[in-house]
């Protein structure tokens, strides 16, 4: 099972791994967490703050194509209802 972490302690624990003189893997086993999770964090840290390889996707963007994707699937599944509604409608029209 997962934890969730809050934002804020992502950011603070970021902070903390990036000013600390520890490596990242000190760091997470001082805060309890997975040194891979907070490998992660930073990593995405540095590309929210542009510091990241070329074409990472920023946690806005990331968002941001996330809620683009579920308005796609609500559209495609609308227009596959109005696909079958016309379907289902349209022979009456040609009697």
């Amino acid at each position: 099972m997962s934890k969730r972490y809050t934002a804020e302690f992502k950011r603070d624990a970021v902070t903390l791994a990036l000013s600390s003189d520890k490596t990242v893997t000190e760091v997470a086993r001082d805060l309890g967490v997975s040194p891979e999770g907070l490998r992660g964090w930073v990593k995405q840290a540095k590309v929210d703050r542009g510091e990241g390889p070329a074409g990472a996707l920023t946690s806005a963007e990331r968002e941001e194509l996330v809620r683009l994707r579920r308005k796609v699937r609500e559209q495609e599944a609308t227009i596959e209802v109005l696909g079958k509604a016309t379907a289902f409608f349209a022979p009456d029209k040609m009697r």
